[in-house]
């Protein structure tokens, strides 16, 4: 699957983009990369002088893996944004620096029509630096109100 190819099922772009290539698509699962430039904007607010990769990254990365999964199922969510419902048993096991590239994988565990149950788990270099259980599905964004 080509980068255009998985972009093109998910409406994440940079800056907000935490995937740079699929490396495995199925029925089922998705593990894909993310190589971690020490220039990211994110590591000079978190922290400096120890720069970090917040936690809740490793999730949004998993949350952008799902999606593309769900959509190559085929399952249509035109005029409408893939959103989390529900995150379970969230871990963080290990410290995620610039320089680094994750490895993030995402399981469909079950379906119940446009919901879905899935763990997702985020490796450097083999470590585990995270583990979710979390729930999706699609709705329709809020209106928009243009104040005159």
């Amino acid at each position: 699957m080509t980068t255009d190819d998985w972009q093109g099922l998910i409406p994440n772009r940079d800056p907000w983009l935490w995937i740079d290539e699929v490396l495995e698509l199925t029925d089922t699962t998705i593990h894909a990369r993310k190589h971690l430039s020490e220039s990211l904007p994110v590591f000079q607010g978190h922290y400096p002088g120890f720069p970090l990769l917040p936690g809740v990254i490793l999730c949004e990365a998993c949350l952008e893996a799902s999606a593309i999964l769900i959509a190559d199922l085929g399952v249509s969510t035109e005029g409408r944004v893939p959103v989390a419902t529900r995150m379970n048993n969230v871990k963080f096991r290990r410290m995620v620096r610039p320089g680094e590239t994750i490895g993030i994988q995402v399981s469909l565990r079950d379906r119940l029509q446009d919901v879905f149950y899935l763990s997702g788990r985020v490796e450097v270099a083999g470590d585990v630096a995270a583990t979710l259980d979390f729930v999706t599905t699609a709705v329709p964004p809020p209106e928009t109100h243009v104040q005159g």
